[in-house]
């Protein structure tokens, strides 16, 4: 058991709480939002009082791509400021929420698709603190990271996150960091309180579509949707967290959406609770 006197701790056995943790996306954008109050900001601290309170939540975040899969293991994760050219008091930010070594080695042993690291030396990136400071400010509960392995494909990723059900029947609150259309390439500083290209929007709906509808083979197979799908997803990190969500999901598990706005252009911060 870890000893973190003051925080939520876990054993080795987690205990069945008799119903399901609820499973978010949350579309993060800017690493702005982390210290803003904002309609985005409000409505992840929204989130945070509307669902039961986790034993520990384990984010999949889009700036944690690895070789391989790893799950952060320390007892007091770093605060990790992966970014530039923001305000100096974006790098002021610290979130001391503690980690938990047991659950770490419990959720690795989850996974079997896989070898799964654990890991001393990442911390709490920005897809991480920016999101959970909101929801749980007093940084009084657990949060690990789980990486995304960049030599995997979406398939792949889907069917992971089905080997971490298990988390959520005990208490622990798995969030997929990224954002479902994400092309910093083409971000429009015209647009960067509200509005999206069309192509931006298109895919948006599209994906929204598909989602609310169950239809998850098609959002797998995100390459075959065509060119707009292509200017959405340049490349996969920011999209496959919204993929470990999604592979989460129960049969007939209720969907809704939340965020749903299209900032800079080229981006969406369309989010998405499962349960």
């Amino acid at each position: 058991m870890s000893n973190l006197a003051g925080f939520n701790t876990f054993t080795s056995s987690l205990q069945d709480q008799g119903q399901l943790m609820p499973v978010l996306f949350m579309g993060h954008g800017s690493p702005m939002n982390g210290i803003e109050d904002n309609e985005f900001s409000a409505k992840w601290v929204e989130m945070g009082r509307n669902i039961p309170e986790p034993k520990a939540v384990v984010v999949v975040s889009a700036h944690w791509f690895t070789r391989g899969t790893q799950v952060t293991a320390m007892d007091f994760p770093k605060t990790i400021h992966d970014f530039g050219g923001f305000p100096q008091a974006l790098f002021d930010v610290e979130y001391p929420a503690p980690g938990d070594p047991e659950l770490a080695k419990e959720t690795a042993g989850l996974i079997h698709s896989t070898a799964v690291g654990l890991d001393h030396d990442w911390g709490l990136d920005h897809g991480a603190w920016t999101v959970v400071r909101h929801m749980y400010p007093k940084a009084n509960i657990p949060v690990l990271q789980l990486s995304i392995d960049y030599t995997k494909d979406a398939t792949y990723h889907y069917n992971l996150a089905k080997e971490l059900s298990a988390l959520r029947k005990k208490g622990v609150l798995i969030l997929g960091s990224g954002n479902m259309v994400h092309n910093l390439r083409m971000m429009s500083w015209e647009m960067i309180n509200g509005g999206g290209y069309d192509w931006a929007l298109e895919m948006n709906e599209k994906f929204k579509s598909l989602i609310m509808n169950g239809e998850h083979q098609p959002l797998l197979n995100y390459q075959r949707l065509g060119s707009a799908a292509m200017m959405a997803i340049p490349t996969p990190e920011h999209y496959l967290p919204l993929l470990y969500t999604l592979g989460l999901q129960n049969k007939n598990e209720e969907v809704s959406l939340f965020n749903d706005k299209a900032v800079g252009g080229s981006l969406t911060m369309t989010s998405v609770r499962v349960g």
